[in-house]
């Protein structure tokens, strides 16, 4: 099983944010997949789970929002266990620029308090990632309030190709692996398309 965890937070005033990236992007593979998201109590989560691009596939939210996202992973793992190496958490990157897409094998928390929670829930960072550039173009004085604030404008329409971008690269890393999914995917910018 290949276990997709899509972060963000719970509630319809964070939709469209850059911190709910995670989130958006696990809806569009579902739709891609055709599978359907339940609420469970048990793992304080929306899951969904099918087979997509010839993989047993489970996709999650955590319903604890971001700062708990990891309470969510632990509660599944209790009663599924999954090699962490079968987990990719899809999250949104400030330090990424707009449109740029990277996967990664490993890596530190770089301040994002959801990525925090999961290592510090499975005692390790050692666990694959698609981080989600979305560094603002023009300098910002309140972050918080920009990752909590819905795209706009030009921004709004870059955000949209970079989703099926991901989505794409998505389906490429559950048939291809890590590693060729990093070399096809990680120096693509859909701003830097004509299309």
């Amino acid at each position: 099983m290949r276990l997709l965890v899509g972060l963000g937070n719970p509630g319809r005033k964070y939709s469209g944010t850059p911190h709910n990236l995670g989130f958006e992007i696990a809806d569009l593979l579902s739709h891609r997949a055709g599978f359907v998201f339940k609420s469970s109590l048990k793992y304080a989560a929306c899951i969904a789970k099918g087979t997509f691009a010839g993989c047993e596939t489970l996709l999650l939210k955590p319903a604890t929002f971001m700062n708990g996202s990891g309470e969510a992973v632990f509660r599944f793992l209790r009663y599924h266990p999954v090699p962490v190496s079968d987990i990719l958490v899809i999250t949104d990157d400030i330090n990424l620029p707009l449109g740029r897409l990277r996967f990664r094998e490993r890596g530190s928390h770089g301040g994002h308090k959801g990525l925090l929670s999961i290592i510090q829930a499975l005692d390790t960072e050692d666990f694959p990632r698609l981080r989600i550039g979305i560094k603002p173009q023009e300098e910002v004085k309140d972050y918080i309030a920009y990752v909590l604030t819905p795209f706009r404008g030009e921004a709004r329409e870059h955000i949209a190709r970079m989703k099926i971008l991901a989505v794409d690269a998505v389906e490429y890393y559950l048939t291809n692996g890590l590693s060729q999914a990093a070399s096809h995917y990680n120096r693509q910018s859909p701003l830097e398309q004509d299309t």
